[in-house]
């Protein structure tokens, strides 16, 4: 692992304050100005968790090693719950717009909470990868609640001198989600 360079206190409070922008915009349904932080070519992708047994494990025993995976998130090119660039972000913010999108009809309230913000140099002089844990509370209806805990790393990048979202993986730590439907953003 190469030593990451410590950055300063105003790049990592300028991240931060993205972050807790973006996430506000997202839980005041502002999902036009929350587009405008997504770059061009966004990547917005949730992986599927399996339950996998470490090779260490006991409980089975396969005969041919090869098989075991201890990785318990999908692979990128495997099948994932949410796999969208900003042409389908576009879409499902436009489908919002028309009320006729039965799976927010009544409208989800939300709450995101964010935490554990790490930043780290990017691919490039432009781009900075940031890691985050996340806790999305979301409420609808008259009953309705749903909990969402997980991770996301993020890439973010520099575009006219703004901050911008050019890659967005979500890891959901539960892997049976009991919602109704996957409707809202992370």
């Amino acid at each position: 692992m190469r030593n990451a360079p410590i950055f300063d206190d105003r790049l990592i409070r300028e991240v931060e304050q993205f972050l807790y922008r973006e996430v506000r915009l997202l839980d005041e349904r502002r999902f036009h100005d929350w587009l405008q932080l997504l770059t061009d070519d966004i990547r917005y992708w949730m992986g599927s968790r399996t339950n996998r047994y470490p090779k260490s494990s006991k409980a089975i025993a396969i005969l041919d090693p090869a098989r075991y995976d201890e990785d318990d998130l999908a692979k990128e090119d495997e099948l994932a719950v949410l796999d969208e660039d900003k042409s389908t972000l576009n879409a499902r913010v436009a489908r919002l717009d028309t009320g006729m999108a039965w799976a927010e009809d009544p409208p989800s309230r939300t709450r995101h909470l964010i935490g554990n913000i790490e930043v780290e140099p990017g691919d490039t002089e432009a781009e900075l990868k940031v890691y985050s844990n996340f806790i999305v509370y979301r409420s609808r209806a008259e009953t309705e609640q749903d909990f969402y805990v997980g991770a996301r790393s993020d890439v973010l990048r520099r575009v006219e001198g703004v901050l911008k979202i050019a890659s967005r993986k979500i890891k959901l730590d539960q892997n049976v989600l009991l919602a109704k439907n996957v409707s809202i953003f992370f």
